[in-house]
């Protein structure tokens, strides 16, 4: 069959400024991007990637180069073929005289009246280009790229590893598999990646039980060996972990009845579902996500009860049999997965923060008495923020310890994207997302 033919740049400009445009608006590019033709969508997500990196940076050229800000339209479009014209980094190559040429194309059909304007922009800029990047750059926005409230977040929440987080969050993210392990072994499935052309390891840290393969360059899920047939599934290494943790050491028989609250879209509870027959109950309030988990567990062959309910209010959805493990992924900031997904540094408010912790909170307490007594609970976040995290654990220990909740020393704590992130093995770290994971423990029944 016939490959389609690539999209002319100056299309896939314009439509990576709507992009930019409807992030500007608040808008998730998870939203954004399936609503385009399959064939412009690998090309936009990469011009649309590389304009929210350097967003901070060519916002700035721009506030100089023109003090009177253009109409959003141009503005989006200016952003990202300046992204595409900044010195050095990873961005798509193009010849700079092609990429002006297809800008103004572009430009005469998404605001003919601005063709003239953008081309001087960008004309301007490149013959200005060093002294114009050097003088953005002393901006802590266009430095690191990330809105001034965050950078102060993370400089009070890790003074020590601030600009090590923010330099790793504009890195490419590698592409980590989970092996379905009813299906085969992960040392098996090196060799079927190997026979298919594609090179990769596994995750050298017991934690993942030899389960986990990171390919050395990724690739689209349809060239995985078996993904149709439920042999694989993409899957971070710090997500790995929470249903390894909850499930540690064979603490749960076959049958044990396990809540997976806030599931969608149904990564943890289909590794839940691979590491033993538990009695699994996938809950989530967005019934369009929680589809998708339907999916995901149509695909691996297994089945747990989906329903559409909201996990802080189980007056409305239990039925009163306690549950002997709960996976809590809580709604956060989603701090520590924006190299994945750099449009959430730029949707995310400080108030956002606030807002969700106390969601955080309420959530903890409304599961914690669905727990039987000796069962095990574990919240995790895919933030960074302090808040999100360590606080919020500890802010529970203290209103449950009349109640004799404990923190297992196994937790893993505070996963960073860093060379010196704990918990993992030698050479391995700057491998994971950023990720929160603590495992909580109900006491006993008392002795008969």
């Amino acid at each position: 069959m016939d490959q389609a033919p690539t999209p002319p740049l100056a299309l896939l400009l314009e439509r990576s400024a709507d992009a930019l445009q409807a992030v500007r608006s608040g808008r998730s590019l998870s939203d954004v991007l399936p609503q385009l033709p399959p064939q412009q969508r690998p090309g936009v997500q990469a011009l649309t990637f590389t304009a929210l990196r350097q967003l901070g940076a060519t916002r700035e050229v721009l506030r100089e180069l023109a003090p009177k800000a253009p109409a959003p339209p141009v503005e989006a479009l200016l952003c990202v073929a300046l992204a595409l014209l900044w010195p050095g980094g990873d961005a798509p190559r193009h010849a700079t005289h092609t990429l002006v040429d297809q800008a103004v194309t572009a430009a005469r059909r998404r605001a003919p009246a601005a063709a003239a304007f953008v081309n001087a922009v960008l004309r301007r800029f490149l013959r200005e280009r060093e002294a114009r990047v050097a003088r953005a750059l002393l901006a802590p926005v266009a430095q690191w790229n990330h809105p001034p409230w965050w950078i102060a977040q993370l400089q009070r929440d890790w003074p020590a590893q601030w600009q090590g987080l923010l330099s790793a969050a504009n890195q490419h993210p590698p592409l980590t598999l989970r092996v379905n392990r009813r299906r085969c072994s992960g040392a098996d499935y090196l060799q079927r990646l190997a026979a298919a052309g594609h090179a990769a390891r596994l995750l050298d840290d017991a934690a993942f039980a030899g389960q986990a393969v990171v390919l050395e360059r990724p690739c689209a899920v349809d060239a995985l060996p078996g993904f149709a047939d439920g042999d694989v599934s993409v899957q971070d290494a710090s997500a790995q972990r929470a249903a390894l943790l909850l499930a540690a050491g064979g603490a749960l028989p076959a049958g044990a009845r396990v809540l997976d609250a806030c599931a969608a879209p149904g990564g943890k509870t289909a590794h839940l579902l691979e590491l033993g027959d538990f009695d699994v109950l996938a809950l989530d309030s967005d019934a369009q996500r929680l589809q998708r988990a339907a999916q995901t567990l149509h695909r691996l062959r297994l089945h747990a009860e989906l329903k559409v309910a909201d996990a802080a209010r189980p007056e409305q959805w239990w039925d009163g049999r306690p549950f002997d493990a709960i996976l809590l992924d809580a709604p956060c900031s989603a701090s520590g997965i924006v190299r994945r997904h750099p449009d959430i540094r730029w949707l995310r408010r400080a108030s956002d923060l606030r807002t969700l912790a106390a969601l955080q909170a309420r959530l903890l307490d409304a599961l914690w008495p669905l727990l039987a007594r000796g069962g095990r609970l574990v919240y995790a976040t895919c933030s960074i923020f302090k808040a999100e995290g360590g606080q919020q654990i500890d802010a529970f220990l203290q209103r449950h310890r009349g109640a004799g909740a404990a923190l297992d020393p196994a937790s893993p704590g505070q996963l960073l994207p860093l060379a010196d992130n704990r918990g993992t093995a030698p050479g391995e770290q700057t491998l994971h997302d950023g990720f929160y994971l603590a495992l909580l423990l109900k006491p006993p029944p008392p002795p008969a």
